[in-house]
């Protein structure tokens, strides 16, 4: 469920964090911990916290956009997942999708269609959606980017989730 101010303040009492603070609190976390799993955990939390336009201007101020980014470079499959998981579900916003584009996000959420966890495949392509506009098209629309997608797209028998999204994206960016 969407927030706004006097819900958060309802949600959170008086002596309860505000918003701004507990994800600070949580990106100290991740900054600090050396354990894998509780590296997953935060970014999944975060991930969480990135479908919310409430969050969107906390997210900008605390660079959790770039935290996200930064997990698509590891090697750990769960932290790729989750890192483009928040891209995915903050990308909506155009003031996201900017920071995403000016941070090289582009290049990363692309190399995720060909992940082996179907859950960072269809991140990449929902993102890969919102992320297409007409800065960005030259970028995205390359022909192995496309063919990547044109097989998602050729996959319904054997992955409904991928086809439908595959298809969305050819229909808005490259059919039109």
């Amino acid at each position: 469920m969407f927030t706004n101010p006097q819900r958060q303040v309802e949600r959170t009492g008086r002596g309860g964090t505000p918003r701004d603070q507990y994800l600070q609190d949580l990106v100290t976390q991740f900054q600090d911990s050396t354990d894998e799993e509780c590296k997953e955990r935060i970014v999944a939390n975060l991930s969480n916290f990135a479908y919310d336009p409430y969050n969107y201007a906390f997210m900008r101020q605390l660079n959790i956009l770039e935290l996200f980014l930064d997990c698509i470079t590891e090697s750990n499959e769960r932290l790729v997942e989750f890192g483009v998981g928040g891209i995915c579900n903050s990308c909506v916003d155009p003031a996201n999708a900017s920071v995403i584009n000016r941070c090289g996000g582009i290049p990363l959420v692309v190399q995720c269609l060909s992940s082996p966890v179907r859950n960072t495949v269809i991140y990449a392509l929902g993102a890969l959606y919102y992320l297409c506009n007409p800065l960005t098209k030259k970028e995205i629309l390359k022909p192995d980017v496309l063919q990547v997608v044109k097989d998602y797209s050729a996959a319904g028998a054997i992955n409904s989730s991928f086809s439908n999204l595959a298809n969305a994206f050819l229909d808005k960016h490259a059919n039109s």
